[in-house]
């Protein structure tokens, strides 16, 4: 399933946070470890109280020591600096994926100054755009630093677009490698949470707005049901649920209440307010949630 797992790294011990895992899924995916480091142009002396890496140098060793370090024994592992200055980190990372064949990033949610908008706003959806490689997106926790917590319980958002479904086919896989069970939900808007270009259609509309809401939600629990009982004839546990309120704070709360050990969302990466998956919903569930996050990119049908 995950062949050649990216890590990029920047020398600080919160980027790091993501090894554990890293280590985990290589052992059970038999894949190989590319740890990485993009020289930045004009790079802080110091990141999160720690020396940056700003040269190649620095970074090579670095690398090198923190595979040795953190890597368990038996994992193939190779590194690479990129050694020209970039402005864009991000994007540059996302470039190498032609060279490197890749098909999962993992990194920490962590940045300095507007880097928490190059993780969210640039990188998530550049890689999405490509239309091909998973980004695992984890939350450094100091109280479980070093530790992996074992995948069970596996959150899925959907809507009625079936490119979004799309991320069940991983999810399944995940399910089924883990001996997982899988929670379905559907989060329709209340009249009150709804938000972009459908401020203005509820103003002048208010109950036929309503109205379809509530058929939406209706609706949403026979589309869950015909998954779920895709997904048992095919031997994986999953239970459904259909949720209103703003979607990105719904799935996040749920998540936690649930006891979800991550969340897998299928996105497109599309920006405007006619995608269900657009705009903040994807950063917002992302900054928000302490659970990993999950990217599955989807094409959309032209």
């Amino acid at each position: 399933m995950f062949k050649n797992i990216l890590v990029p790294l920047d020398g600080s011990q919160m980027a790091e946070s993501v090894l554990p895992t890293v280590t985990f899924l290589a052992e059970i995916f038999n894949a190989k470890v590319i740890l990485t480091h993009i020289i930045e142009k004009n790079a802080p002396t110091y990141i999160h109280g720690e020396n940056h890496l700003k040269t190649s140098g620095q970074a090579q060793t670095y690398l090198e020591k923190i595979a040795a370090r953190r890597i368990a024994p038996g994992i193939g592992v190779e590194y690479h600096v990129h050694t020209t200055e970039v402005k864009d980190v991000a994007r540059s990372i996302v470039e190498h994926s032609g060279e490197f064949g890749y098909d999962l990033i993992i990194m920490c949610t962590h940045g300095h100054g507007g880097a928490r908008n190059v993780i969210f706003g640039s990188l998530a959806q550049q890689v999405v755009a490509l239309g091909v490689i998973p980004v695992l997106l984890i939350q450094p926790d100091k109280e479980e630093a070093g530790t992996f917590k074992p995948w069970r319980h596996l959150l899925v958002p959907l809507n009625e677009d079936p490119e979004h479904a799309r991320s069940l086919t991983v999810a399944t896989d995940l399910a089924k490698k883990f001996k997982a069970s899988l929670y379905l939900v559907m989060v329709i808007p209340t009249f009150g949470s709804l938000s972009g270009q459908w401020i203005s259609t509820s103003k002048f509309l208010p109950g036929t707005t309503t109205r379809l809401l509530d058929e939406a939600a209706a609706n949403g629990q026979d589309y869950l049901l015909q998954y779920q009982n895709d997904l048992q004839n095919n031997g994986v546990e999953a239970t459904i649920d259909v949720l209103r309120g703003d979607p990105a704070d719904v799935i996040s709360e749920t998540a936690l209440e649930a006891g979800v050990d991550l969340i897998i969302l299928g996105t497109h990466g599309k920006i405007g307010t006619d995608a269900f998956w657009s705009g903040s919903l994807m950063p917002k569930i992302c900054t928000h949630s302490k659970i990993p996050v999950l990217l599955v990119p989807v094409k959309i049908t032209t």
